[in-house]
């Protein structure tokens, strides 16, 4: 037997088969497991991690059922059937019809108004964060460190405990009981300002932008033309949690408004919910109500889910 005959095959590198036998080898993983995906995952962690969603889906979804299902009730129905099935009269279109005319129409006028809040505070409210975090992330000014401090504390106080000094400051100014009262406090957001900073950090590299400023493009330049493409997971983030937080807003317009035609629908349905005491009809109306103004936020969501969970990991990962 010859010498050659004693050497060990070799692979080839580019076709991970043996010269000899021409069969392809399987190269060992550099930490010493098969190479599959599933290794090392126990099948324990994965019954756990599933019933741990799936109870997070239930309490979710649970409410949006019920809303569904006592929204087709009658008033008989609503307190003599069990809550969690369908009553003896389905009659969702005709509640959804008493909903759109009682009190004049007043329902869709608190949603227009509610649209107008979170349409324009949430589109100013995340050009603003995104230009303020993009500046925070990538200049370098005395006082950053105070600046970033702040917003940290703006991130921790609760909307509600400030709520009663702008009613104080707003009515010192004579805004209150205008739609400017709500709207002007939706033009900030702490939180997408945060956000936006720490995803300008790690998306938007400095090396673009030395760039850019080589080939005389200014810094609204940079930012609008160059920058913002980068941020667009981020922008979608902000704009749907700011838009989500106006529409559910209560506190600031319970506090601002008293006329009823510049109220939201969060305001809306609970003043009728108030009159379900002397007026038991008013149950339909606010259980009804309440599934429309879940519509708006339901579609926003599905049609945004994809830029929101880039959104949420992009910006934390660092190439």
């Amino acid at each position: 037997m010859s010498s050659l005959d004693n050497k060990p095959a070799t692979t080839d590198r580019r076709t991970g088969s043996t010269p000899a036998t021409g069969k392809s080898v399987k190269a060992p993983r550099g930490d010493g497991r098969a190479g599959t995906r599933d290794a090392g995952r126990k099948p324990t962690t994965t019954i756990i991690v599933t019933a741990l969603l799936a109870i997070v889906a239930i309490y979710f979804l649970v409410p949006v059922y019920w809303v569904v299902v006592n929204a087709s009730k009658s008033t008989e129905d609503l307190f003599g059937t069990n809550g969690f099935w369908f009553g003896e009269n389905f009659q969702l279109l005709d509640n959804l019809k008493a909903v759109l005319s009682a009190n004049g129409g007043i329902f869709p006028r608190w949603g227009l108004n509610s649209l107008l809040y979170s349409g324009i505070g949430s589109v100013v409210a995340t050009y603003f964060a995104v230009a303020a975090g993009y500046a925070l992330a990538k200049y370098r000014f005395t006082g950053r460190k105070l600046v970033y401090g702040l917003v940290l504390g703006g991130v921790l106080v609760p909307g509600t405990a400030v709520a009663l000094p702008l009613f104080f400051l707003f009515s010192s100014i004579g805004i209150t009981n205008t739609y400017w009262a709500v709207l002007i406090p939706s033009l900030v957001s702490p939180f997408g300002l945060f956000l936006a900073s720490i995803y300008a950090g790690a998306a938007v590299p400095d090396e673009m932008l030395e760039a850019g400023r080589l080939d005389g493009v200014s810094e609204l330049g940079l930012f609008h033309r160059l920058s913002l493409p980068q941020l667009t997971p981020a922008i979608v983030t902000i704009l749907l949690f700011q838009f989500v937080a106006i529409w559910n807003n209560y506190m600031l317009p319970l506090v601002m408004l008293a006329d009823e035609k510049l109220y939201p629908i969060t305001l809306g349905l609970d003043n009728w919910r108030a009159q379900t005491d002397r007026l038991p009809e008013f149950y339909q109306l606010t259980t009804g109500g309440a599934l429309l103004s879940v519509i708006p936020l339901a579609i926003l969501i599905l049609v945004l889910q994809r830029f929101w969970r880039g959104g949420l990991t992009e910006g934390s990962v660092k190439g």
